[in-house]
């Protein structure tokens, strides 16, 4: 059984009495996030959303796929924060759903005071989601390109 969007549990929480918690988390068990792994759960439930398929937004952000299902399902984990900008960014996500992964994942957020992130703001408003294009957003103003994790 396929699980229900966010939107279709936000229309179910809204005539669902507290009362009925329990009712609730038994009938919505397939749409309701791993607490174990939030960062899997909620990057598969925005995946399925979009129509999106993981190994197309690994081949665009230049990761291998193999890794790539690693760190989504996060059997993996990595500390570069780049990497997995890099699928959120090839995933086209808007700027709440890259926070909300990012913290999800243990990162911090996408910070307008810092310079860096201000441009991956600004590129992720624009929607850009060609990591080339970002790369060449960030070199333009002398900025670090995003990690690819390749030069080891």
């Amino acid at each position: 059984m396929e699980g229900k969007t966010t939107e279709q549990l936000s229309a179910v929480l809204k005539s669902t009495r507290p009362e009925a918690a329990e009712r609730y988390f038994t009938k919505q068990a397939a749409s309701l996030a791993d607490e174990e792994k939030p960062f899997a759960a909620y990057i598969r439930t925005l995946f399925r959303e979009k129509g999106l398929k993981q190994q197309d937004i690994f081949l665009k952000a230049d990761i291998s796929e193999n890794f790539g299902y690693k760190l989504i399902a996060q059997e993996k984990h990595t500390k570069q924060r780049d990497l997995i900008l890099r699928i959120l960014l090839a995933a086209g996500l808007k700027l709440d759903e890259t926070n909300r992964a990012l913290k999800l994942y243990g990162m911090s957020p996408l910070y307008p005071r810092i310079k860096r992130d201000a441009v991956l703001i600004m590129a992720i408003h624009a929607g850009k989601s060609s990591i080339e294009d970002v790369n060449a957003l960030l070199q333009k103003y002398d900025m670090d390109p995003l990690y690819s994790g390749k030069e080891e």
